[in-house]
């Protein structure tokens, strides 16, 4: 009998537990509703006081108001950004395949995925490793990766994300990048104060930032300081960034292709949870990290494995070993030395088809401590111009 009321009362108090968990459950997504309608109410405030703050300039404010008002709808209806703590499901519109990117709608990555997929539905993050772990969860099929810039060189954090992660490359795009300087409507170049957006736009558009004086502000992404200015009705504030960032959070482009080289092109790769079958049909390209012992010439014999095969190298990179990112050395007779080990990014014009690349790489692990093929891909031979 004591068992059976233990029981009971064991049921009851699992009950009670569930209650209350559901009920915490309820309060937080109340709470979550009642944050997104005040950063709605928010928006709202804020684009109507930009509205009225152009019209006391007697600026042009039928165009203005309006590019404010589709302003205001576009950003109550783009999807969230995926974070690390926030990985959930979407729902799918369709069969589309699904490709994440860093960033808002407007970002260049954004573009890139769709010149690589033209029938893709995009995902948005708000970080890199977001959309990794997208694909690694089965949210998306693809992420689209910046990894190199004409101008501002090698984006070394992905590198570093390529290594912490186990998706492999199996494409890449190379997307002509045009910066553009944009405002709220009714706002002058000489008006603005500073200029928000990514570092590496910034950097890409130093010549023109620094004519105007502007104070310079880094922020995640590109279309994401664009989406800033417009949420916050700041008209002090520029945002360098795409057209099409303009067009969508109703800001006005006050100078176009502001970047200090006009063949300004970004080299984006694309990842998936499975590699692609290698060809030898069509160009394709190689990617592979490894490291080697320190010694003499070792990094000299390590690429020499492709020029004897004829094999061109178009890119190598390297990056301090995470895990062992100091050694150091007592010589006899000699100071102490300090040395980084450091892990060796190529990438390579063959195929993994290919026999002399099969020869190459089994040649290289004769002397690698560790050898790793990222992917093996279609090289992006199409035309760089928008």
């Amino acid at each position: 009998m004591d068992a059976h009321l233990i029981s009971i009362s064991t049921r009851i108090s699992e009950a009670e537990s569930s209650c209350a968990v559901l009920s915490s459950q309820w309060d937080s997504l109340q709470l979550k509703e009642k944050e997104e309608v005040l950063v709605e109410n928010s928006v709202v405030s804020n684009l109507t006081t930009t509205l009225e703050a152009a019209e006391g300039t007697g600026g042009s404010t039928t165009n203005g108001k309006s590019k404010l008002e589709m302003s205001s709808r576009a950003l109550m209806t783009l999807p969230s950004p995926l974070s690390m703590g926030n990985l959930a499901f979407q729902p799918s519109h369709g069969s589309m395949l699904r490709v994440a990117y860093q960033g808002v709608p407007g970002a260049y990555s954004e573009a890139a995925a769709a010149k690589a997929y033209p029938k893709c539905e995009t995902v948005p993050c708000d970080q890199f490793d977001a959309t990794f772990q997208a694909v690694e969860l089965w949210l998306v099929d693809r992420a689209v990766l910046p990894i190199e810039n004409s101008l501002g060189g090698s984006i070394h954090r992905n590198y570093d994300l390529l290594m912490r992660h186990r998706l492999h490359i199996v494409g890449e795009v190379q997307l002509a990048v045009h910066h553009c300087l944009m405002a709220l409507p009714g706002v002058q170049t000489t008006q603005l104060k500073r200029v928000v957006s990514h570092q590496q736009a910034l950097a890409q558009c130093e010549f023109t930032l620094s004519k105007l004086g502007v104070i310079r502000e880094a922020v995640d992404d590109t279309a994401g300081a664009a989406q800033f200015i417009a949420a916050h009705g700041l008209r002090d504030t520029g945002a360098v960034a795409s057209a099409r960032a303009a067009e969508i959070y109703g800001l006005n482009v006050l100078a176009d292709g502001i970047q200090d080289d006009p063949d300004n092109v970004t080299r984006f790769l694309m990842l998936a949870r499975e590699p692609i079958i290698p060809r030898t049909d069509r160009p394709f390209k190689t990617s592979i990290v490894f490291t080697l012992e320190e010694g003499p010439g070792e990094l000299f014999k390590a690429l020499a494995v492709f020029s004897l095969r004829d094999i061109n190298l178009t890119k190598i990179e390297s990056r301090p070993q995470h895990k062992r990112p100091l050694r150091i050395v007592d010589g006899s007779n000699k100071a102490t030395a300090k040395y980084f080990d450091y892990l060796f990014y190529i990438d390579f014009e063959a195929s993994m088809a290919d026999p002399r690349t099969q020869n190459a790489l089994g040649h290289l692990q004769e002397f690698a401590t560790f050898l790793r093929v990222l992917g093996c891909y279609p090289m992006d031979v199409a035309p760089t111009q928008a």
